[in-house]
Formats: C-alpha cells, structure tokens, sequence
C-alpha cells in the first residue's frame, strides 16, 4: 500500500494588504512543533513577498479578488504556491538603486531553493517557491 500524502495546508484571503499578516501568521501557525527557527522565519518572509506581490500586480479589484495560499511539504521541501487572477508573468528584474520597489522577487529568488511561475488551469497565476527542510538544502 502507498504512502498517504499530507493535505496541504490551504487558505484564501481578500486581494488587501492587510491579508499579507493574516497570510504570513496562518503559515506560521501551520508549521509543526519543533521546526528550525530559519525556516518558519524564511517561510514567512516568503509568504509576505509572494502574497504582496499578487495583491500589487496579479489580483483585480480587492473587494471582487481573492489570493490563495497553499504549502506543503514533499521531497524534502516545504512548498509555498501564491495564486491570483491575473494572467501577468513576474520576471525577476534588477531595479535602480533609487527604485522604492521592485526587489520581492530578488529575495524570493535568494531565499527559494527552486520557484517558478505557472499559469492556473482555468484563470490566472500561481508563484511556486520552495524552501529545504535542512539549512544547505
């Protein structure tokens, strides 16, 4: 008989800044006992740059969109997926030195062990970042 799979842990949240918290404490919340300290603090620095991100540049009208967050751990990895509406593709890009904005994805990028960007089956786009449960991967 094959190994039952974890149900991954799932949330949706108004397309509103103040759902950055909500969503970097429901995944705090959802972590085990026990986990190295780095990893809650990198999963939620993660969960605030990815769900900044879709409310800014994927959701459509706040009080109409919602984002979805779902993590889960599989193959040594904690998985974090951050789903919106918008059908834009965000491209890791180097701002100027004078930009206020424009860094999630360099953090996202220097944090994930792996992340990639995905079309949604019916409607929009899901950013998909992986952290390893073991610091050095």
């Amino acid at each position: 008989m094959p190994d039952i799979p974890l149900v991954p842990a799932h949330w949706r949240f108004p397309a509103h800044p103040t759902s950055v918290r909500r969503a970097r404490h429901a995944v705090a919340e959802s972590l085990p006992y026990g986990l190295p300290p780095y990893l809650g603090d990198d999963l939620g620095l993660l969960t605030s740059e990815l769900v900044t991100n879709a409310i800014r540049h994927g959701a459509r009208r706040e009080d109409e969109d919602f984002i979805e967050l779902v993590l889960w751990p599989a193959d040594g990895h904690y998985w974090l997926a951050v789903s919106d509406s918008g059908t834009g593709k965000p491209v890791l890009a180097e701002p100027d030195a004078d930009s206020e904005g424009g860094r999630g994805l360099i953090l996202v990028d220097s944090l994930a062990t792996a992340w990639t960007v995905r079309p949604r089956p019916i409607r929009g786009t899901s950013v998909i970042a992986g952290l390893p449960f073991r610091q050095g991967g």
